[in-house]
This record gives C-alpha cells, structure tokens and sequence, in this order.
C-alpha cells in the first residue's frame, strides 16, 4: 500500500502516509490544563499506528478561548501537562505537531465571554455577535503570542507546529475578501490580504529557525465572494517560499452549518471528497500536502495517495471511531475496522460543549478504549477466569455488541431473538436516502459475532420456562423498542386513508407506493428521514411536529443540509402544531392560541411520534429469578452512543457482579 509507506516532511522521517488530524475533545480542565484523559486518548491513537498526530486546535490567548475545556498554551504552566502527552505520544514511534489557532470572528460570547474580532466589522452568522476590527497594534501583539505559543509547544517536546489558517478562523477571515473590507495594509489587494499570515509564519521562523512549520488552508470556501483557486494556489506558493515544511488542506469555513459541512462532511458527501480541490494544489508546490474529507477506508486513502491528490492523509473522525485503524489497515492486528458513519454526534457534542463521543466508539476518552478492552478476542491471556453462561435476549444491535464483548471475553453466551433474522432496527436506520453509511455499525459487530462462534436462535419467544431450562447465571435483556400509538383518533378517518407507522414505511416503502401525498405526524429524526425517503420517490409529504424544531437530535451538519433537501422538494413542514380532531380525509391542527386550521391528509397517515420500550421480556426474566440487566431502547430509548454503550460496558460488568 502506498498508505503504508514512509515519508518525510522537512527532516523528519514518518513511518506512514497517515497523520491524525486535529480534533477537538473537551477532555481539559476547565483552565486549560491537560489531564489524564487527553494523554490516554493520544496515546491510543500513537498506540494504533499513526505516523504522526497533530494534537487539538490551542489557543494563543486566555482571551480566543473556543471551549470551556479546550487545550491552551498561552502561559508556561502548560507546558509540563503538554510534555506528558507529547511523551506518551512518542512512546509509540510517533511524530507530534500541535495546532495553533486563533478563531477571531468565530469567538463566542456564549463561551467565557469571548470577545469576536476579526478583519473588519461583520456578524457572526452561528451566534449573531457583532465583530470588532482589529487595530494594527492588536495585529502585531497576536503575531507575538503565535510565536510565543510556539516556543512553549518547541519546550514541551513537539516536533513542530501548524498554523490553522482554514476552516473560516482568524487568518482565512483575512485572506477571503468577502469577510476582509479593510483598506489598511491588511486589506484590499492579495498581497494585502495574505500579510498576517506570511508576517506571522514569517516572526516563528525567525524566533524558532529549526522548529519544523505546517499551514493549514481551506482548499476552497465553497461560496460565493470567496477567494478563488488562483488565490489559494498563489498561497501556498507564497507559503512554500516562506519555509513551511507541509500544507494540511481541508475545505469550507466553521462559520455556518451550510459551510461547516465542507470541513465535517455529511454522509452524503462522497469519499475522499477534497482530494479533486487539493490536487491544483500540490502540483503547484514542492512540499508535501496533506488532505482531509471523508477518509472512512483505507482504500479511500490510497485513493487519494495513488490520483496525486496529497503526500499524507489527514484522518480525523475515522480515528475517533476507531484508534487501531491504521494497524488494522495494515494487517498488524487482525479485527475489522470500526468506521466512521457521518453521523457527527463527536462534532455536535463539542459545539454543544460536551466532551467528544463517538457513536460507534463509545469508549472514546476512557481506559476501556485500549485494544485490550475493545478487541478483547485478540488477547486470550485475558480472558475471564471464571467463564459464566449468559443469555443475550434480542438480536438487535444492542444485543449483539453485548454478545460480541462478553464472548470475547471467554464467556458462554448464547443470543435468543423472537423475530426470524437478527439486525433489529438497523434496516430502519439505512432506510433513508444517505444512511447506508451507518451499515458498519452492524457490520462490524455481527461479523465478530459470526466468528467468534456465539449460537443465535431465531423465532424463540422468551418464557419463564424457556429460561429456566437454558439455567443462565445472567441475562441480558436487549429486546429494543416498539413505535408508540398514534396520539389521537383515528376512526372517523375515511376509509380509504391508509394509517402506517413510520417504521412499517421505512422498512417497506411499498405499502406506500399509490400514494401522491402523505401527511407524517412527528418531525423527530424518524419523521424528516420518512419525508426524505418519501419526497425522493416523488411524493409530496406533509410533516406535523409539535415541537418548535425538527430532527433535534440529529447533529446541525446533517440536519441543515437535510432540511435543504427537504425544502427543495416542497415538503411542508408545520411546528409547534398538536392534532385536535382527525375525521374524513383532513385533520384539524392547531399552533399555539391560533384557531385550528384544517389539513388534508392525502392518501396515507404515517404516525412518527416516538418508540417505547418493549419489556415483554423482563417479567419472564424476574420470575425465574435470573439476575439481569437492560441494555439498549429497552432500558431507554436513545441513539447508537447509549445503546452501544450501555451494551459494551454491562458485558464488561458481568465479572465483577459475580466478584462481589
């Protein structure tokens, strides 16, 4: 594989083409200090084969601030904290570059009281906060604390630095003369527009001449006004001239959710999707180029690798789905990869000042993330002492991550599933047009599952005696959710309106195929995903929630780009809007104190309004008096992050319940 080969950037030697790119976590104090966490988790990451990781975007003044629990390096007392991660890092043959940022703009007065700042007077568009210009002199004393920055990052260890000019932060909001209006020596022409970044490369290189320097650059804005591919080549001419060592391309700006997503791309995005506008781009320099954008397989890599496009692949949310990828990439560790889906639960959580999970990973940032606890078949030594014989109720996803941590283990697991094939409601979940991405969730599961030899009975109902026979030591109960009733009366509806769930329509989109126009009641992710599938095949959909949003729990990237979808098909969506009678072939709905309007349905009602747990299981569980537990919707109805997590940490459980 090309991705497998060494490489070198300025005098250092990488073993591979794969660079973790900088991701943020959350996992610092609430000061700026490195903990424990964020070492365990680069670590991991060093452990799993990268060549080289390019640590979280740090701030360079106590006053750009992005997180309540982001990494900073604006003072000294940083700088051992910053030494331990570097240390553990290194441990594992692995090279190290810290980004610096500085958001500008992009600050939040939400956060800490940020103060936005940027080239000239604008407005936010996430927060709406007004801009204050820079002086000159404001200029000049954050160059200063880029080069300050820099010489606590060269004494804590790293081997070199990154310059974050992309991604719609403080320097790429001076070089885009959409946002820059100034008319000083920072505004206006190219050269003028390009000054605080050359000037600020220009001040690390003469403070710190050996210390190895990245840029990284939005390959494009995608919009309008923007620079131009001229612009960004001429760039990073400039750039190379200047004595970067290595270009890190990605694409869009972080401002807005319509632009965001060309930095963390949707499902629909196609793999390796900024390979075409960074390939203009290394042709045009004598430096390795990095690249980003929907890296999920290593095939996509070698793409990227083998068109030309870069140097090195820049992998960020493949990583944090899965820490081992590139020694599972390389056949050193012999477990499939666990792949990034697109969901983006990791980059909603940290605008929502979350610590960052993975929905697939949910161990991400825990001691239970290493490959011992997350492949634990590749470890025989540490298997259970003391094997039990443990019942897995549900052959959904939930059951088998239990299925599949337990066997591994060394316990004797056997899975009992009631309806005639395994995967629950995964087929739900890959229904709507772009989420087959979500596929290697079950994937990955079902195949260790598979190998690992645990016996699946189908078509078996779970009774108290069926139980007691099978004499488990501990059972758990994974038998998912079930979609609720419609919340209102239907029987005065005609006749010839057909009344579905969701679920029925997702899993057989035929039942529905006469129809020219479907009313949906419920705008959770279950009811725009149906208005999705459903105006694709040409139907027009009418979407009645009752809350003030739709499809709030999905994250902002995915959810914006799909309400546009939806918007450009005409799907009508009605908020805060509760159904007070429903008779004939209408319904009447009422917003607020408003006067009910009346709605038509079309030809088909499909009910969205949520699932419940199925529990049918638990009583037959209780008396044959099985110490159990309940994972997945069954326990609470939720996303893949808590039904994964629940599964994964109570078959890790099973040892010490029965210890104690």
């Amino acid at each position: 594989m090309l991705l497998e080969q060494p490489g070198t950037l300025g005098a250092l030697r990488l073993k591979n083409r794969v660079v973790m790119a900088p991701m943020g976590t959350n996992y610092s104090t609430t000061d700026g200090l490195s903990t424990e966490r964020d070492k365990q988790y680069y670590a991991e990451r060093a452990r799993g084969g990268v060549a080289m990781i390019m640590t979280e975007a740090m701030v360079v003044t106590a006053q750009a601030r992005p997180h309540h629990n982001s990494l900073c390096c604006y003072h000294d007392r940083f700088i051992p904290g910053l030494a331990s991660i570097v240390d553990a890092i290194h441990a594992h043959d692995c090279h190290v570059f810290a980004q610096l940022n500085h958001r500008g703009a992009l600050l939040r007065r939400s956060v800490l009281n940020m103060e936005p700042v940027g080239p000239s007077s604008w407005k936010n568009p996430n927060t709406g906060d007004a801009v204050r210009p820079l002086s000159v002199a404001e200029i000049a004393e954050i160059q200063k604390l880029f080069v300050a920055s820099a010489r606590r990052l060269q004494q804590a260890g790293y081997d070199g630095v990154e310059i974050h000019a992309g991604n719609g932060y403080l320097f790429q909001q001076f070089f885009t003369p959409r946002i820059n209006q100034r008319t000083d020596q920072y505004g206006g022409s190219f050269d003028n527009r390009a000054r605080l970044l050359l000037e600020t490369i220009d001040r690390v290189k003469q403070a710190l001449p050996d210390f190895p320097l990245i840029t990284r650059l939005s390959a494009a804005e995608f919009v309008d006004g923007g620079y131009s591919e001229a612009d960004i080549i001429e760039l990073a001419r400039r750039l190379e001239r200047a004595g970067v060592v290595a270009l890190d391309l990605s694409g869009g700006s972080n401002e807005s959710p319509q632009l965001s997503k060309y930095c963390i791309q949707p499902p629909s995005f196609a793999r390796g999707c900024l390979g075409p506008y960074a390939k203009p781009i290394k042709q045009a320099v004598n430096i390795p180029v990095f690249v980003a954008g929907r890296i999920v397989d290593p095939q996509d890599a070698e793409a990227l690798l083998h068109d030309g496009c870069a140097d090195f692949v820049s992998v960020g949310r493949a990583l944090y789905a899965d820490p081992h990828w590139c020694v599972k990439a390389f056949g050193k560790v012999k477990a499939p990869i666990r792949k990034c889906i697109a969901c983006n639960v990791c980059f909603e959580r940290l605008t929502l000042e979350q610590d960052v999970a993975c929905v697939h990973n949910p161990m991400i940032g825990t001691e239970f993330e290493a490959l011992e606890h997350a492949e634990p078949q590749l470890f025989p030594a540490r298997r259970t002492k003391m094997p039990r014989r443990v019942l897995v109720l549900g052959a959904g996803v939930s059951g088998i991550e239990a299925a599949r941590v337990a066997a591994a283990r060394g316990h004797h697991v056997e899975v009992w599933e009631r309806a005639a094939k395994a995967s629950g409601q995964m087929p739900l979940a890959m229904a709507a047009p772009d989420k087959r991405e979500v596929e290697p969730v079950w994937t990955y599961r079902w195949q260790q599952i598979e190998s690992l030899g645990v016996p699946v009975r189908f078509s078996i109902d779970a009774s108290t005696a069926k139980i007691e026979a099978h004499a488990p030591d501990f059972v758990i109960v994974a038998t998912g959710a079930l979609p609720r009733a419609c919340p209102f009366d239907v029987s005065a509806l005609d006749r010839s309106i057909k009344v579905l769930h969701a679920w029925d329509v997702l899993g057989n989109p035929a039942q529905v195929a006469h129809a020219s126009s479907v009313t949906i009641i419920g705008g959770g992710m279950v009811g725009v995903e149906t208005a999705d599938l459903l105006s694709q095949q040409g139907k027009r959909c009418t979407v009645i929630e009752a809350l003030a949003s739709v499809a709030s729990g999905m994250a902002r990237n995915n959810r914006i780009e799909l309400l546009d979808r939806l918007k450009l098909r005409g799907v009508r969506i009605m908020l805060a809007a509760q159904v007070v009678k429903a008779a004939g072939r209408a319904l009447d709905v009422r917003s607020g104190e408003d006067q009910a309007q009346r709605v038509d349905i079309g030809d088909c009602l499909v009910i969205a309004t949520g699932p419940a747990p199925a529990l049918d299981a638990v009583a037959a569980v209780e008396a044959a008096g099985i110490d159990y537990a309940r994972v997945g919707d069954c326990n609470q109805p939720g996303d893949f992050l808590s039904c994964l997590r629940d599964a994964w940490m109570v078959a890790l459980s099973i040892d010490e319940r029965f210890n104690a």
